[in-house]
């Protein structure tokens, strides 16, 4: 649907998965997203988000968000004019991308960012049974880094299935909040031998005071618990790593302003996506560049993507073509 005579438009799109996603909160076979349009001056930006149950979002709520701020709104006005979450990263990152076809330079250049270089990115197994995983990894096993959505009672027989199948590829874990302090404590000597690089948010974010004092042998990265600037004091003593995503912070604004913060503090920077096409990804890939673990893969995992779409062989995933964003 889109805001009739406005120069900003809104639209809900859909793209079909190659196959089911499936994590411990449920499963999808499309990736629902709002898409955004800003047009000025014969000029035209273009941003993408998936608003996320989990954070209280949906395509009703972000759309509603979206058409509800002024026309003229700059990037600035934004920050203040709605909280961080998906409707603020799709408006973001299209005025970027306005800002960049205005000035008739790339947005890393806008942002005094060094020119973009491909990123090996992973590559995510969703959740299923351990004989199905371990088929999964056996088919992605060239790739270099997966990914293992668990938090399950059954995640131990996954893993070695997984491993199995995948003998050479790092491996990293998201148990998306699905385990407790117990449960991390049990199984991190099991990752540590299966040679597991991350733990991905373990345990719930409201919950997540379980880990200050807790041994990690395997580093373990805060997901849900990071948000924004805001998040990190939060994370000091029970996290080694902060995975941004733009749906959380609100846009590239916020992430690339995150991502310095991160380091200062002292945490590795992961960069992260939820399931969206590579409009979603463009802006995400330059907040990725020197990332410890960078997790892209949005694009990978459709079965139909955006034209000109993100381009993906041997080096990683390229920088976008700028008649896509940027």
């Amino acid at each position: 649907m889109a805001l009739e005579g406005g120069v900003i438009e809104v639209f809900d799109e859909s793209f079909a998965l190659a196959r089911a996603f499936t994590i411990s909160r449920g499963s999808r076979a499309a990736a629902q997203v709002i898409a955004v349009r800003i047009s000025r001056g014969g000029h035209v930006g273009r941003g993408e988000c998936v608003p996320y149950a989990r954070y209280g979002e949906s395509l009703a709520v972000v759309r509603a968000q979206t058409e509800a701020l002024p026309e003229g709104i700059t990037r600035a006005e934004l920050q203040a004019a709605l909280p961080p979450g998906a409707a603020r990263n799709a408006v973001d990152c299209a005025l970027w991308d306005l800002e960049a076809k205005q000035a008739g330079v790339p947005v890393w250049r806008l942002a005094g960012l060094d020119a973009p270089k491909p990123l090996v990115t992973a590559y995510t197994l969703s959740l299923d049974a351990p004989e199905a995983m371990e088929a999964r990894a056996r088919e992605e096993a060239h790739r270099p880094l997966l990914k293992i959505k668990l938090g399950t009672p059954d995640d131990m027989a996954r893993l070695e299935a997984v491993r199995r199948g995948a003998p050479e590829a790092t491996i990293i874990v998201d148990a998306n909040e699905g385990w407790n302090a117990a449960i991390y404590a049990d199984l991190a000597p099991h990752l540590v031998r299966l040679g597991v690089a991350l733990v991905e948010q373990p345990l719930p974010a409201g919950e997540d005071d379980a880990l200050i004092g807790l041994d990690r042998p395997v580093p373990v990265c805060a997901d849900e618990s990071c948000h924004d600037r805001a998040s990190l004091p939060g994370l000091a003593g029970k996290y080694d790593m902060a995975n941004i995503k733009l749906d959380k912070t609100g846009g590239l604004t916020e992430a690339l302003a995150l991502r310095d913060a991160a380091r200062a503090a002292g945490f590795d920077v992961m960069v992260g996506c939820m399931v969206g096409s590579s409009l979603a990804m463009a802006p995400a890939h330059l907040v990725g560049q020197g990332a410890k673990i960078v997790d892209l893969d949005g694009p990978l995992l459709l079965a139909e993507d955006r034209d000109p779409p993100m381009r993906h062989d041997a080096r990683g995933l390229h920088p976008a073509d700028p008649a896509l964003w940027g």
